[in-house]
């Protein structure tokens, strides 16, 4: 295959080359502060990228081999641009040594010389005081992930690296397979897929750095899948799944409404009362089977202390972490102007019920009757909230760019780019966030976002697809 590729494909072989070398260089020698090394050769990732996926956008075969090959050049290597993986070793071996991750601080376990795991103080020096001083949030599939690094390689950090990463590839592989049969579905070209598989920030923040968001955008591409061929109660488990890995796809339940109610995903056709009640009918039992299900995973879980725990760590994502954020700031700011103190713990609060007034206004007011876009409905609820967030890790693009997939919209790709500049914050040792580049960073993103919808506006209505 390689001999005929490079007869054929000369301009792609080298593109994959010089794809290979630069996540070589990101995996193994790359030093996280060295920042203007790391601009520069994802640059050179993405600029292949694009070439790839315009010269080779009809060779399938082709795409997905080297979609799997260049994320095994990841295969041996110990994250260097992220260091939440040792928190996720830790949660698995405390798991099968019994002990539930979710009551215990890993600051108390080695105060007290009673952390029951192997290479406890190399995980716990790893991880850093931030992670190491709050209680876990992972939910359960995910420390499942954990769980299974921790059986398999119990004292192994590199071991347990090795098979968290082999987890997460798999995953892509099925996000690969389950969304080109929903681009089939759905009349979207297949190449669209390859905005996601074969985007660099995927390989690099995924495989390269260890994010589960791969996993959870496995289930979620899966649920959506069936959920467009009408199993639509499989659909509901899948989903759960998928908030069991990441709690994100939460924000997407207001938003199946009109796919429920104005569609329909039963036998009906007609759109009357009767219809639009056995309608809501099914949306209940479909929320009742997505809750149920999460309450299941969460049972070997649960306690007074569990939920108490839970609840704080959760809510320090809204009320006390800064990172990489937009509209935040400036509020921030407006906010330092009016009392002169930082308002976080205000604004944090207020946040949510922010999102949540949005998702739902969409849910009802915009037109989601169509599969496409009730998925465009999940990619503005989820880039409201992304954009309105206090903390605005890197990783959590990777929703977004996978919901784009299935739309008219390409900001997400823009992004994917940009978000790079991210990684300033780390230039120096320690972490200092330097606001131009996040300026810079949101006001290109933002432009080409006014862009497409100035754009959609010329052929249909404002946010349709």
């Amino acid at each position: 295959m390689i001999a005929s590729a490079a007869k054929y494909h000369k301009i792609s072989i080298v593109l994959v080359l010089l794809s290979a070398f630069v996540y070589y260089y990101i995996g193994y020698p790359l030093i996280r502060t060295d920042v203007t090394i790391l601009i520069s050769v994802y640059s050179i990732a993405f600029l292949s990228f694009l070439g790839l996926i315009t010269l080779e956008k009809s060779n399938f075969m082709f795409l997905t081999g080297i979609a799997i090959v260049l994320r095994l050049v990841f295969a041996g290597s110990i994250p260097n641009l992220s260091q939440d993986f040792y928190r996720f070793i830790w949660d698995g071996r405390m798991l099968i040594a019994g002990w539930n991750p979710y009551l215990y601080l890993p600051n108390d376990l080695m105060a007290s010389g009673t952390a029951p795991i192997a290479e406890a103080q190399e995980l716990f020096d790893g991880m850093g005081n931030l992670s190491a001083s709050h209680y876990t949030n992972y939910p359960p599939i995910n420390q499942l992930c954990f769980a299974i690094a921790g059986f398999f390689s119990g004292k192994s950090i590199l071991g347990s690296v090795v098979i968290l990463r082999m987890i997460i590839i798999a995953a892509d592989i099925g996000t690969l397979y389950f969304g080109k049969k929903l681009l089939e579905r759905l009349n979207i070209p297949i190449k669209n897929i390859w905005l996601y598989i074969l985007n660099p920030f995927i390989i690099i923040e995924l495989t390269g750095n260890l994010h589960f968001e791969g996993v959870m955008i496995f289930f979620l591409v899966w649920s959506l899948y069936l959920l467009h061929k009408g199993f639509w109660k499989w659909a509901a488990v899948v989903l759960a799944l998928s908030i069991s890995v990441k709690l994100i796809p939460l924000i997407f339940l207001p938003l199946f409404f009109q796919w429920f109610t104005k569609h329909t995903v039963s036998e009906f056709s007609k759109n009357t009362f009767s219809t639009i009640w056995k309608g809501i009918l099914q949306l209940l039992v479909f929320y009742a089977i997505v809750i149920g299900t999460i309450v299941v995973l969460f049972l070997p879980f649960l306690s007074q202390q569990f939920i108490e725990n839970y609840q704080a760590t959760v809510g320090l994502w809204f009320q006390n972490f800064e990172f990489n954020a937009s509209i935040y700031y400036i509020v921030r700011w407006i906010g330092y102007q009016m009392v002169g103190w930082n308002m976080i713990a205000t604004i944090g609060k207020i946040i949510p019920i922010i999102v949540l007034l949005f998702v739902i206004g969409i849910s009802l007011f915009r037109n989601n009757t169509s599969f496409q876009k009730t998925i465009t409905a999940f990619l503005f609820g989820l880039s409201f909230y992304f954009f309105t967030t206090t903390t605005m890790h890197p990783w959590y693009l990777a929703t977004l760019l996978v919901l784009s997939v299935f739309t008219n919209y390409r900001f997400t790709v823009v992004w994917s780019f940009m978000i790079i500049f991210s990684y300033t914050a780390y230039r120096n040792e320690g972490y200092a966030e330097n606001l131009a580049f996040v300026a810079f960073e949101y006001v290109v993103v933002y432009g080409f976002i006014v862009y497409e919808i100035w754009n959609q506006t010329k052929k249909k209505p404002l946010l349709s697809s």
